[in-house]
């Protein structure tokens, strides 16, 4: 599960440090006053936004409000009026010779097409195609390359387990890739979401890999009180309270087991492709260091959250070339071992 730690690290780290907690920037009475300002006039100096005069800026009926394109891009009043107000505070503190401070949780980003982080949502989509192209090469490899059972299924025990672990990842990523293009509560949650179900479901995995656990009885044994755990906490965060203290500690746990899971399995196996999963051990550690110690995004566009998605896109490629091999491993020994049977 190395690259769930690079993804158990990637979300274990989404699950901590995307929390949207009061911040300098909208605590700055400078701020506070252009975006009230604008709410109410609708203007900023010279630009003005004309859906801050309209009805459709609040609540009330479906057809009075904004459509949908508009919300999506965050080029609401509210929206807007922060984006705006945010960027001239900055110009402002700049000139005074301030470093850059967050606003609502977040750094200053420019904004591409009304996306909210263009870097990280880049990344993310990288991300999302390793991970197609990793699963893709693995079944490629499972069905096409290696020998096939009578049946035509796979020697290769995991198969299943993979898919699984492949699909999740994707979708992890894509409502990654959705939840940094625009932070509402909706796609905040979902990613949260898929975060958490993809990190229990390869704590799951890590353990049946590393203790080799092939028999159907014990593998649901388990997988069984790990899903219960993981579905009571999506909807407990989902349909109760969003707790981030306690998403943290269940992200923080399920991850760090897994980690500590695959690094003894790299110590103790004779696996042929042990060096592989100990590169994205621990380079996925490392990129640890950039959500420790943040800072303001260059240029306005890269941050140490974005900079470590991307690094975590060739530890994605590494990690679906040790399952690869590991597919491959195990095939063989398991013919190995049915060839004096066959005799």
């Amino acid at each position: 599960m190395a690259v769930r730690y690079c993804a158990a690290l990637l979300l274990v780290l989404s699950c901590l440090f995307s929390v949207s907690y009061a911040s300098l920037g909208d605590a700055d009475p400078t701020y506070r006053t252009c975006v009230a300002e604008c709410e109410r006039n609708g203007c900023i100096g010279q630009v003005c936004f004309p859906q801050c005069n309209s009805s459709s800026s609040s609540g009330g009926p479906w057809y009075t409000q904004e459509p949908l394109y508009l919300q999506w891009q965050k080029l609401g009043c509210q929206g807007d009026c922060r984006y705006h107000c945010m960027v001239n505070r900055e110009k402002e503190r700049e000139s005074l010779g301030h470093v850059p401070v967050k606003y609502h949780g977040k750094w200053p980003f420019k904004r591409v097409l009304g996306i909210q982080e263009p870097a990280s949502v880049a990344f993310s989509v990288l991300n999302l195609a390793m991970h197609f192209h990793g699963w893709l090469s693995f079944f490629i490899t499972l069905y096409y390359k290696l020998p096939l059972k009578q049946d035509k299924t796979a020697y290769y025990e995991y198969v299943g387990l993979w898919h699984m672990y492949g699909l999740l990842s994707m979708n992890s990523w894509f409502w990654s890739a959705v939840f940094h293009s625009r932070d509402v509560d909706i796609t905040e949650r979902l990613d949260y979401s898929s975060a958490i179900a993809v990190l229990g479901f390869s704590l799951i995995l890590a353990i049946l890999r590393t203790f080799d656990v092939r028999v159907e009885a014990a593998r649901v044994m388990v997988s069984a009180p790990i899903l219960a755990f993981v579905t009571t906490h999506i909807l407990y965060i989902n349909f109760y309270k969003l707790d981030y203290g306690w998403n943290m500690i269940v992200c923080v746990t399920m991850g760090v087991a897994q980690l500590l899971l695959w690094a003894r399995w790299a110590a103790v196996s004779r696996h042929p492709s042990s060096w592989k999963l100990w590169v994205v051990v621990v380079a996925g550690g490392l990129a640890m260091l950039l959500e420790i110690y943040d800072f303001p995004p260059y240029e306005g566009y890269f941050d140490a959250h974005s900079i470590w998605h991307a690094i975590t896109i060739p530890l994605t490629v590494l990690w679906w070339s040790f399952i690869r091999d590991d597919a491959e491993f195990r095939t063989s020994s398991l013919l190995k071992k049915s060839k004096p049977k066959a005799k």
